[in-house]
């Protein structure tokens, strides 16, 4: 898209945490940046244009507008269920340190991706990760390292989807994609 500039692909224009997203992750998107196929399609894109290329939707004057009307309802391969909640946070903690809290994210999903997927787990683990806050995956991460050492992959996957889901429920989050 002609003019589109964006420079961040973990967290995007309008509030997808991409960094934690399974297509991302296995090389299959490049992101909302000006070439790519996503940004083409992109209704948001355009607008971010047509306000000076703001870098997330936040940053503009008319946010939130009638493009935010029920964006969160509906879920692709990443949850959309915190659109809105995850920009109005990068808006009130600042953007740095909510990409701090991606990476640390990212760091997390990548330890459960690498010890604990028994290769059918990816998309839910990208999905937990997304949801949940931060304090809670690091406590989930570290009783399932002391609980499954030595365990088979199959069961450690087995564990610590149990983990996930009950702490998710406490929350009263659901870990399931809605399409």
């Amino acid at each position: 898209m002609k003019d589109f500039i964006r420079t961040d692909n973990q967290f995007s224009l309008c509030g997808l945490n991409c960094g934690l997203c399974p297509y991302q992750l296995q090389g299959n998107c490049p992101g909302c940046f000006a070439d790519s196929p996503c940004a083409r399609i992109c209704p948001i894109a355009p607008c971010s244009v047509k306000h000076g290329n703001v870098q997330y939707c936040f940053e503009c004057e008319e946010y939130p507008c009638e493009k935010y009307d029920g964006i969160d309802q509906y879920d692709s391969l990443i949850s959309h269920k915190n659109q809105k909640k995850d920009l109005e946070k990068a808006k009130q903690i600042g953007i740095d340190k909510y990409l701090a809290e991606q990476t640390d994210k990212k760091w997390i999903l990548n330890r459960l991706l690498s010890e604990y997927d028994d290769g059918r787990k990816d998309v839910f683990f990208c999905l937990a990760v997304n949801l949940m806050e931060l304090d809670d995956l690091y406590s989930i991460l570290a009783e399932a390292d002391s609980v499954t050492i030595e365990m088979p992959l199959s069961e450690k996957a087995a564990i610590m989807k149990q983990m996930l889901i009950a702490a998710a429920k406490k929350k009263k989050i659901t870990l399931e994609l809605r399409r």
